[in-house]
């Protein structure tokens, strides 16, 4: 056990603090001790000098070893008006002080016995006092106070050693009882914790909170819950992980499949039918993007996210692009609307690649939630702009979103709303958003419709 532990510090905090609190009791006994030491002179001194009045004549010899019994030079007694000296002997030196003791205030008298205890010269004091068992009215003795100051000082020692052993019985008991109460569940709660770091995946250890203090079982419980979200999280992340390497390697496949479908679309616009040479543009334009999904998602398993190609982009030649994708996606027998109402002169700073994937996912998601429920419903993108950044917005007529997506909306795995959907296309949409410095958040949701909203500042910080 070494000083810089928490029993070895509390071990030397309680012998300080009890020895503290001796010290400022100390005082004040020894104060007390010499007023009794004091008082029992006089009483001494009294009955001395009742056995000279109870017989007139008294031989010198015993009238002095009364006097030396009593530990007093002389004693005077007032028993009416007058006083009268009853015992006497010769005095070596000159009277240095006078006490009164009727009703003397107990910061007098542990002045007086400090001073006495530090003062090593003996000095004779006159002594008053009140006599007890009424035997008169006044009592007045002269003493010397040397036998005086070593009892205050035997006293003392006796004290302070008693203080000594107070205090370690004191601190071993509260060190026992600390350690069994604290310090062993604190061990125990750090044992834990080095556990599971070396193996933060195993379910097992995981504390289970079981102390009786309340501030420790609160310590165990939030080390508890802790735990519990790091295990989950660290399982989602390795699945995530094996879910990206399976992606990265189809998408592999499918760039290259993809590749030759773009060869046999080229070829395709040089047909002379015109349906075909209407649709080929845009079969190769969703090639194309399909081509460099698989790039990005590639990349992205790489962790090499590329940062937006920002230029400018005409908003509602963009939109326009996408919604007239979408309706080609949900066939000419849809009960879905797909509209847009974009300013014709508003151009927004942008990649365009990465806002046509935003967009079309929210556009698809939102169609696809008004087409589940059957009943005719419309999507509509609107633009607006103000001083400090552009803002588009996603409305539709569908049911809402569920708690439970609007409250993971933006977490892969748990934001999807619909059976079948994986969550993955609002985060990765999110993610692009937030690319660009700007932000994709939920503007409302309710049983008349969702309605998302992009917003993107005009002065974008790329790095």
């Amino acid at each position: 056990m070494g000083l810089n532990t928490l029993s070895g510090r509390f071990l030397i905090l309680t012998v300080i603090f009890v020895m503290l609190a001796e010290v400022m009791i100390f005082v004040p006994s020894i104060a007390r001790f010499r007023e009794d030491y004091l008082l029992l002179r006089l009483e001494r001194a009294q009955i001395a000098a009742l056995a000279v009045l109870a017989n007139d004549m008294i031989e010198p010899d015993v009238e002095a070893e009364l006097l030396d019994s009593a530990g007093v030079f002389n004693v005077v007694l007032r028993r009416n008006d007058s006083s009268q000296l009853i015992l006497s002997s010769p005095m070596t030196a000159m009277v240095d002080e006078r006490f009164d003791l009727r009703d003397a205030p107990a910061t007098t008298l542990m002045m007086d016995a400090v001073r006495r205890l530090f003062d090593t010269t003996p000095r004779v004091i006159t002594l008053l006092g009140q006599p007890v068992r009424e035997g008169g009215l006044l009592i007045e003795v002269t003493m010397n106070t040397g036998s005086l100051r070593m009892a205050m000082i035997d006293y003392g020692l006796n004290i302070l050693l008693l203080s000594a052993v107070i205090s370690a019985i004191t601190a071993l008991m509260l060190f026992v009882a600390v350690r069994g109460i604290i310090v062993l569940p604190i061990k125990r709660v750090v044992a834990v914790m080095q556990a599971y770091a070396r193996a933060p995946e195993d379910a097992r250890t995981v504390i289970m909170p079981d102390s009786g203090v309340q501030e420790l079982r609160e310590a165990e419980e939030a080390l508890a819950s802790m735990q519990t979200e790091i295990t989950s999280a660290l399982r989602q992340k390795e699945r995530l992980a094996q879910l990206g390497g399976a992606v990265a390697k189809v998408s592999h496949d499918l760039r290259n499949i993809l590749t030759v479908t773009q060869l046999m679309a080229d070829r395709m616009e040089g047909s002379a039918d015109p349906t075909v040479q209407k649709a080929a543009p845009k079969l190769i334009n969703s090639v194309s993007r399909a081509v460099n999904l698989c790039e990005s998602t590639l990349a992205f398993g790489k962790a090499e996210e590329p940062a937006p190609n920002l230029s400018q982009v005409h908003l509602s030649t963009l939109v326009d692009d996408v919604i007239e994708g979408e309706r080609l996606a949900a066939g000419s027998d849809s009960v879905v609307m797909i509209n847009g109402d974009i300013p014709k002169t508003l151009e927004i700073r942008a990649d365009a690649e990465q806002l046509h994937r935003v967009l079309s996912n929210l556009v698809r998601n939102a169609r696809q939630a008004v087409a589940a429920t059957g009943n005719e419903g419309s999507v509509f993108i609107s633009g607006i702009e103000d001083e400090t950044e552009w803002c588009l917005l996603v409305r539709d007529t569908g049911p809402g979103l569920p708690p439970k997506a609007r409250e993971n909306l933006f977490t892969a795995f748990q934001g999807n709303a619909r059976k079948g959907g994986t969550g993955l296309g609002l985060t990765i949409s999110a993610e692009l958003i937030r690319g660009h410095g700007g932000r994709l958040e939920l503007a409302g949701s309710d049983e008349t419709g969702t309605c998302f909203a992009i917003h993107m500042p005009k002065q974008q910080e790329v790095r």
